[in-house]
């Protein structure tokens, strides 16, 4: 169900072999998201993780100028509560909260998705929209597109997550370099440091997209989602805990459909063929 009327139109959802493909449809706008399409994107990403229909998703947006410039300030969408007469618009602890409940949440709902997330990087991710950008467990990008944390340049620090995913892409120093200055990071660079994976001509990224996402689609669906929780803890634990959720997790992965299906068509010299469980 969508939140308002057009939330289907700025956002736009197709599920083809397997891959889940959702387009920020909103060029005009600089594909910043409203509320709605923050809430809808949450919201498929939790669906993908139990939907047996989705084995990859693809984030990417239209136009060719922008992937995501953040939020939409303009878009309102926040009701706020009766307030006592004299009490001031706002306390501490409303803004810590709001983007708890706004881009943390965005950012999170793609990390946490069982099935690999792409993003096909079509245009400029700045502010939120780097963040969005950075979360997804794969970046393809058109030679045109850049990021920006664009945030000093407003006299604020990022939010969405940039901080915790950037210095895990690339080095600290890197990470500190590019949130101190502001800079746009063209492709080329983004992909040199090892925030973006590969760079392909902007008229072969969504081809690109297409073949990197039905080649995962076409995978162990149950493998690929507990190697994306591994890998995504690793930064953070020790490596006593990683090596006790590892063993866990691989005699977890020997009982999927899928690991039954690798090991037999190895022994009988045939083509795998996973079904996703």
């Amino acid at each position: 169900m969508s939140e308002t009327p057009d939330v289907d139109q700025d956002l736009l959802a197709t599920i083809e072999n397997d891959v889940l493909w959702l387009t920020i449809n909103r060029p005009d706008a600089g594909n910043a998201i409203t509320p709605a399409v923050r809430n809808r994107i949450i919201e498929l990403m939790n669906d993908a993780s139990t939907n047996w229909r989705v084995r990859a998703v693809v984030l990417t947006a239209a136009g060719e100028k922008h992937f995501c410039t953040g939020a939409d300030l303009r878009a309102g969408g926040v009701v706020m509560p009766e307030k006592p007469e004299g009490a001031p618009d706002s306390v501490v602890g409303d803004g810590a909260r709001t983007i708890r409940e706004g881009i943390q949440r965005l950012t999170a709902s793609i990390a946490d998705c069982e099935k690999p997330v792409i993003c096909a990087l079509n245009g400029t991710a700045a502010g939120g929209g780097a963040s969005i950008m950075l979360a997804c467990d794969l970046v393809i990008a058109a030679d045109t597109a850049r990021m920006i944390q664009v945030f000093v340049r407003r006299g604020l620090i990022p939010d969405g997550g940039s901080v915790y995913y950037l210095p895990r892409l690339t080095s600290l120093q890197k990470a500190k370099e590019l949130v101190f200055f502001g800079d746009d990071l063209s492709a080329a660079d983004a992909e040199r440091i090892g925030v973006v994976n590969k760079v392909v001509p902007a008229a072969e990224l969504q081809a690109t997209a297409r073949e990197w996402a039905e080649r995962l689609a076409q995978g162990p669906t149950k493998t690929i989602g507990f190697a994306k929780r591994l890998l995504n803890r690793s930064p953070d634990q020790d490596r006593a805990t990683m090596f006790e959720e590892e063993s866990f997790l691989v005699e977890l992965v020997t009982r999927t459909g899928d690991s039954a299906e690798g090991v037999a068509s190895f022994r009988e010299r045939r083509p795998t063929e996973f079904k996703g469980w």
